[in-house]
């Protein structure tokens, strides 16, 4: 089964809302909405596998809601329009992430070589302690 490279998210799947941008502006800041706050209902979005959104809902991502909704704040730039572009591009990169499947960790034994140095290493810690115990140490 091949996975396609990226996943195409319509717009009517996506709430975006305009707030004025918080730091330094001047006028701009006070007067124009320009920060844009976009949410993304992972939890029941019919563009996404199951798969999919199962392993973007086991993110512990604090942007993610405890109902399955992300949440995006753009304010970077000056102008709406670019505040926009820059959070459909994270929103994409973070559907993008799931579509990465974690590969499968294979339980390994240490060798006897490395517990043996394990243990050489921690008897010599504990001479170099037994020595600093005694009372003519200081």
């Amino acid at each position: 089964m091949t996975t396609p490279a990226s996943i195409d998210i319509p717009d009517d799947e996506l709430v975006e809302r305009f707030v004025r941008s918080s730091g330094p502006g001047g006028q701009n800041v006070n007067k124009v909405a320009t920060a844009v706050e976009l949410r993304f209902d992972i939890a029941n979005s019919p563009s996404l596998s199951d798969e999919v959104r199962a392993r973007l809902l086991a993110r512990r991502d604090r942007r993610v809601t405890s109902d399955g909704v992300l949440v995006i704040s753009a304010q970077r730039f000056r102008t709406q329009e670019r505040n926009r572009e820059d959070a459909r591009e994270r929103l994409q990169a973070f559907v993008d992430a799931g579509l990465h499947v974690p590969k499968k960790r294979v339980a390994t034994k240490p060798s006897r070589a490395s517990k043996e140095r394990r243990l050489t290493a921690k008897r010599e810690r504990s001479s170099i302690k037994q020595g600093r115990n005694t009372r003519a140490w200081d």
